[in-house]
């Protein structure tokens, strides 16, 4: 596929894109707001305008929180530049919120069409330009080419099943890649990959999210909880609570356990309230504001911004995306905080950090609700267990940290002089 016939395809479907936000906000609201920003149309340029912008774009919640040590040391390193964070989901954009507050701004990325995204960079007039991850937009790429602006892939990971993707349009997915001024990959396999769909400037700098530290002011869930142990399932997706739910009933309930159940998206809180109701389990919820009582059952996190609270409160840790097919969350952060981790059999999305915390025995792999469960019962009373897991969790990941001052210096190699 060339650019052109891709342009033309974004075009038609244009009016599926607008159904589509629509049908979001049938859910979640926030989708209807700032509508204009996703064709390139912007308020005034606030206060200052005169600043220099470095531009970051994130583009859900997973990219935003592992920007948080790169956003802290750009604004350390270049006090005299603002910055600009993009997103494309209300919940990274209010992740964004809630980490950085007012000290960025922060709109949404317009859709990969040529005169929205044009509209974007004449709006903002970026000095450099740096996307989380793997956000691949050839509209994007070839207008920062011909504004003179760097475009820097940070962080990049790309699975094998997402290169597969990418290769069904081997010449676009080229021609985009190529157009990048830089690429810092999270492993050597991510490279591998994205050298294979013919990006050239590829260098391997490591995962920043190991450098994600836990924001100041967090809530201390202790003082709600008490004494009782805490599974944690951070981060689940559609289909993986019923099954924990089942297999937890099975098992009694876990006994004195308290299991806490944190979603990944904050649209399907009412949707896992009503499954835990549906099984006859005593739900509280942590928007309540209320002490977990004592025959409380399951505890539900409904809160945003709040993960590393909860990662901090458990005894034991299954990290969702993982039961099934959607390539696992964040494993990192939990293993940091010295918490043991369990995780299910699909871990692509971070799978050198999940073979790497399996090999050192941060972390332990089941193969369905079943065995996760009985694995977690088992850890939440063997204390040994759980403090060699965790200890071995902090070492692992102190030992991957550094990626955010190699992705400063790749930065700052492509960061254009003032005039």
């Amino acid at each position: 596929m060339t650019r052109w016939l891709y342009t033309l395809a974004i075009h038609l479907l244009l009016p599926w894109a607008v159904l589509h936000l629509v049908w979001r906000a049938r859910r979640q609201p926030e989708y209807l707001r700032h509508w204009g920003e996703r064709f390139g149309l912007f308020r005034a340029v606030p206060p200052a305008p005169t600043l220099p912008t470095i531009w970051l774009h994130a583009v859900s919640v997973g990219e935003t929180r592992a920007a948080q040590p790169l956003v802290a040391a750009l604004r350390q390193r270049y006090p005299g530049y603002r910055i600009l964070l993009t997103h494309m989901t209300p919940t990274g954009r209010a992740t964004s919120e809630a980490l950085f507050g007012d000290t960025v701004e922060r709109v949404y990325l317009p859709y990969d069409l040529p005169w929205a995204v044009r509209r974007f960079l004449a709006h903002f007039r970026p000095a450099l330009g740096i996307v989380m991850e793997t956000e691949l937009w050839p509209n994007l790429v070839a207008a920062c080419q011909e504004s003179g602006i760097p475009l820097l892939l940070v962080n990049a990971r790309l699975s094998e099943k997402s290169a597969r993707r990418y290769a069904r349009w081997p010449r676009l997915t080229r021609q985009t890649l190529v157009g990048l001024a830089a690429i810092a990959a999270q492993s050597e396999a991510d490279a591998w990959r994205l050298r294979g769909l013919g990006a050239s400037q590829v260098e391997v700098l490591g995962n920043l999210k190991f450098d994600v530290a836990p924001p100041a002011g967090l809530p201390d869930f202790r003082t709600l909880i008490g004494e009782r142990p805490v599974f944690l399932c951070a981060s689940t997706r559609a289909g993986e609570e019923a099954l924990i739910l089942d297999a937890w009933l099975k098992v009694g309930a876990g006994g004195t356990a308290l299991l806490l159940i944190v979603p990944r998206h904050p649209e399907r809180f009412d949707e896992v309230a009503r499954l835990v109701e549906s099984r006859g389990l005593k739900l509280q919820r942590r928007s309540e504001e209320a002490p977990v009582a004592p025959d409380t059952q399951v505890w539900l996190g409904d809160s945003l911004g709040e993960l590393f609270a909860y990662y901090a409160v458990a005894d034991v840790a299954f990290v969702g995306g993982s039961l099934l097919d959607y390539g696992c969350q964040n494993l990192i952060e939990p293993c940091a905080l010295g918490v043991p981790v369990l995780i299910g059999p699909s871990t692509f999305n971070f799978a050198a950090a999940a073979r790497e915390a399996l090999r050192t025995g941060a972390a332990r792999q089941v193969k369905n609700a079943s065995e996760l469960v009985a694995a977690a019962r088992a850890l939440l009373f063997d204390e040994p267990a759980r403090r060699a897991m965790g200890e071995a969790g902090q070492r692992f990941a102190a030992q991957h940290r550094g990626a955010t001052e190699k992705t400063l210096a790749l930065i700052a190699r492509h960061m254009p002089v003032p005039s």
